[in-house]
């Protein structure tokens, strides 16, 4: 209990520190209305709110099950998912966002044991519903590649 308080608490420490670092950033140039800055900042107080229940947190956290072993088929699964990542940073410039993103999500859902009509269902709306979200009512540009001709 002790050392996953300290853990926390260290991890705090660092987070403070890199958002003390973040905050006076001033890009130049700006193509996004919140800024480069706002990003790290949003991250890093989730995450330190989350550091900080953890700190003070009445009882310590306890697993009901041990952790997963790292045998062969979970070691085939993390690298499956590597190469679905990969797969998806080199499709998101030509083929664009939602394209990408369901070309890789469909095959991730599946990896974690998803069934077919669900996942394809969902992951069609999330990936139109996050293009959307970022795009139109964020205004952080995504690439539409193949799709660009819908634009207009």
């Amino acid at each position: 209990m002790v050392l996953q308080r300290i853990f926390a608490l260290v991890l705090l420490l660092a987070c403070i520190g890199l958002a003390l670092m973040a905050w006076p950033y001033q890009a130049p140039f700006s193509y996004e209305p919140v800024g480069p800055r706002a990003f790290p900042l949003l991250m890093l107080g989730l995450m330190g709110i989350s550091l900080l229940y953890m700190v003070f947190r009445p009882t310590p956290i306890k697993h009901s099950e041990d952790e997963p072993p790292l045998d062969r088929p979970t070691l085939i699964k993390i690298a499956v998912c590597t190469g679905l990542l990969l797969i998806f940073a080199g499709l998101f410039e030509p083929l664009g966002f939602v394209l990408s993103s369901i070309l890789v999500g469909i095959p991730m859902a599946r990896l974690y044991g998803g069934r077919w009509l669900p996942s394809i269902v969902i992951i069609v709306l999330m990936s139109i519903g996050l293009y959307v979200l970022f795009d139109k009512v964020m205004d952080v540009p995504l690439p539409l590649g193949l799709l660009d001709v819908l634009e207009n």
